[in-house]
This record gives structure tokens, C-alpha cells and sequence, in this order.
């Protein structure tokens, strides 16, 4: 029977129906992203503060973003993993229970060490934590908006970069860094109460045994997926790890914009949050090359740019669009990767992008030390993000074997 075109089609109808099902939870998912996106990305933000109270130069201090990356990178598979039995919603407030502990503890450093050491903890539950989530909101939603509500749960990471990583610059230039961290603190307690409340108990099933989670390791496909984005996302990091000196020191602007800049990149990346769902959802591995691609070219043109002040936030805008194609089609590509643990896969995904966080905050020190100024990083940044597309075309359609291939690239 033909359908009226005044009717939406019985699978649009479904999936609205899916998704209005799915809300309370992704909503509560979505609070987590906000959570961890504040203390992720204000980090960068409050760069020259936590170096003039510490004694600390600016590469020096980014070496804090390095290791909260590292603590990723090691936590994500790790953590997820090791807790593979257990129910998905105890772990989800498990993570978020650690991940609020270690920010408070930061608050209390005495030195860059110290802060090194707490940021360090404060990534080991990260991914783990996206990685559940993820798989989570995907199975409430179902298969066929599973793109959709993934971006729906990333949303509260790049809103954050609107709201939360403003908001606590501004604590933190006002009240002092360590504020910051508090604020951090409370906004990981109602993350709590808001898990405990809205994830049904059942969401994503029960937990996995810890030799099917091995068994994904196993997977060279999904390796290589990892390594490709790793490599290919650092050039987005190279740059925002230090747009606050990078927004005063060339573009002119003063301290007092810098939350302003960054509320205007989050803005960036949620309209490429919710643009990655949907290209996702048409195709993963098209929307992952196009993801590389159009920051690419974002990073080049704020490398030509940055002098000048409004073409300078126009890239930057451009920039958090890009990205966040990037890194959503790529999360989505490494859950095809391993359908037998979609929350290991996913949480390999912020792995891998902390790696890049990481990768990204070295080199741009690198260049920065160096002597070529803070629009260096940009130009390496595309050289980077040009490498991780040449290895996606040359190589991204390797997959599981009993898995079909997305032959809309």
C-alpha cells in the first residue's frame, strides 16, 4: 500500500518512535558528555593561568593535556576490559564516580607534577566511560538510528564547549584554575544522579565476558582504524591546544575573549555533531573521509588566517564543524569494527583520539619551541590530517570478514 505524501514513510515514524524512547537515557548520557567535555577542553583554555600560578611555561603546562590523553589511551581498553562482566549502568556510574574524584584531587595539586599525576588519573576512566555510554545509547535507540543517538550523547560533549568550557575559563580566571575543578567536581555529581535515574538498569544488556573483549583485540582491522585516526585527528589538537596565547598573541585578542572563542568553536562542533549522525547513518566510511578531508582544508585556512581577527574565528568555527564529523563517523566506524564488543570499540575510539590529543599538544609545543610561531601547529596539523586521509583511502576498507562493506564511499 502506497504511503499518502502527507504520511511519513513506517521507518521515519519508527524511528522518531525509537528515539523518543531513548531520550531520558541519551539525556542522562548526555550530561556525562558535558561533564567530561568541561574538564577536557578548559584545560586549554586556562593554559597561561595554571602556568603563572605554578611557574610553569606553556608547553610545560601542556604537558597536563598529554597526560590526561595518556590516561585515555591506557584507561579506555583497560578499564573496559577489566570490567567487562559487569552490568552497563553500575559501570557508567562507576567511571563517572572515579573520573569526579580525580578532578577534585587536581583542584589540590601543589606542582606540575602533582597536576600532571591528577590529570593522568582524571583520563583513565574517559573513554571507558564514551565507550559504554555509546554502545548504550545505541542499543536503546536502536540499529537504525544509532548514529543519531550517539550524536545525541556526544552533543553534551561539544555543548560544553558552548556552556561549560566557557563558563569555567571565566570561573577560572576569576576565582583561580583550582575553581575551576571544583565546579568540575559538582558537575560530576549531578552526572551521577542523573545516570542513576534515567538509564534503565537493563540498558545495553548485561555485561560481556573478558575473553570476547580480548577476542576483539584481536581484530587488525580495527587497529588499523585506531592508528588512522589517531594519526589523522592530531591536527585539530595541535591547534586548539593552544588557541588561548594562539587568540592573544597573533590574532590581537584579549584574555577576556578567550571564553568567547571557545563558546564559538563549540557551537562549530555541535553542528558537526549532529551533521556526522546523518552522514553516518548514510554511510560511515564516506563521512569518515569526508571528515578528513574538510578539516584539513579547516586547519589550513586558519594557518593562512589567524592574523586577522574575523577570518580567524570564521576557521575556528570551520574547524569545530570538521572535527566533529571526523571524530563521529569515526567512533561509528570502530563500533562496525568490532560488533561483537560495540563498548570496546567505541571507547577505542576516544583512545585513539587522545592519542591524537596528546600527539597533537606535543607537536604544536614542538613547533611552537622551535620558533615558528603559534600559527605553526596549524600547518603541521594539516599535514597530519592529510596523512590520516591518505591511509583511510589507500587502506579503510579492510573490515571483519563476516561483516559487509560500506560500498558507499
Amino acid at each position: 500500500m502506497a504511503t499518502s505524501p502527507s504520511q511519513p514513510a513506517p521507518d521515519e515514524t519508527s524511528g522518531k518512535s525509537s528515539m523518543r524512547r531513548a531520550a531520558p537515557a541519551l539525556v542522562a548520557l548526555a550530561v556525562g558528555g558535558f561533564t567530561i567535555g568541561t574538564t577536557e577542553f578548559a584545560a586549554m583554555g586556562l593554559l597561561p593561568d595554571v602556568g603563572a600560578d605554578l611557574g610553569a611555561t606553556d608547553p610545560q603546562v601542556g604537558h597536563t593535556i598529554t597526560a590526561y590523553a595518556l590516561g585515555v589511551v591506557v584507561g579506555a581498553p583497560l578499564l573496559t576490559v577489566a570490567a567487562a562482566r559487569m552490568s552497563r549502568k553500575r559501570l557508567l556510574l562507576v567511571l563517572m564516580g572515579a573520573y569526579t574524584l580525580a578532578n577534585v584531587l587536581s583542584a589540590a595539586a601543589p606542582d606540575i607534577g602533582w597536576l600532571v599525576v591528577g590529570r593522568f588519573l582524571a583520563g583513565l576512566p574517559h573513554g571507558a566511560f564514551f565507550g559504554v555510554g555509546a554502545a548504550v545509547g545505541a542499543a536503546v535507540a536502536g540499529p537504525a538510528q544509532r548514529g543519531r543517538a550517539v550524536a545525541t550523547m556526544m552533543t553534551g560533549l561539544t555543548i560544553a564547549n558552548i556552556v561549560g568550557v566557557p563558563l569555567s575559563t571565566w570561573v577560572g580566571q576569576t576565582f583561580g584554575w583550582r575553581t575551576s575543578y571544583v565546579l568540575i567536581g559538582a558537575l560530576g555529581i549531578a552526572t551521577l544522579l542523573g545516570l542513576w535515574r534515567l538509564v534503565p538498569a537493563a540498558a545495553g544488556g548485561p555485561g560481556r565476558s573478558v575473553r570476547t573483549e580480548l577476542a576483539t583485540l584481536r581484530n587488525v582491522p580495527l587497529w588499523f582504524a585506531f592508528v588512522t585516526g589517531a594519526i589523522g585527528f592530531g591536527g585539530m589538537f595541535a591547534v586548539y591546544t593552544y588557541v588561548a596565547p594562539t587568540m592573544t598573541g597573533v590574532t590581537g585578542l584579549p584574555g577576556g575573549a578567550v571564553p568567547w572563542v571557545l563558546a564559538l568553536f563549540g557551537v562549530g562542533m555541535t553542528v558537526g555533531m549532529q551533521i556526522g549522525g546523518r552522514l553516518a547513518d548514510r554511510g560511515v566510511l564516506r563521512a569518515v573521509v569526508i571528515g578528513f578531508a574538510t578539516t584539513a582544508a579547516s586547519l589550513v585556512l586558519f594557518a593562512l588566517t589567524g592574523g586577522w581577527v574575523v577570518p580567524a574565528l570564521a576557521s575556528l568555527f570551520l574547524l569545530g564543524v570538521t572535527s566533529q564529523i571526523l571524530g563521529l563517523a569515526f567512533q561509528t566506524r570502530l563500533m562496525d569494527l568490532s560488533p561483537g564488543a560495540p563498548s570496546l570499540g567505541a571507547a577505542l575510539c576516544h583512545a585513539g583520539l587522545n592519542v591524537a590529543n596528546g600527539a597533537g599538544a606535543f607537536l604544536g609545543g614542538v613547533v611552537i619551541d622551535a620558533g615558528w610561531g603559534y600559527l605553526a601547529p596549524a600547518w603541521a596539523g594539516a599535514v597530519v590530517t592529510v596523512l590520516g586521509l591518505a591511509l583511510i583511502l589507500a587502506f579503510g576498507r579492510q573490515r571483519v570478514a563476516h561483516q559487509p562493506a560500506d560500498a558507499t564511499l
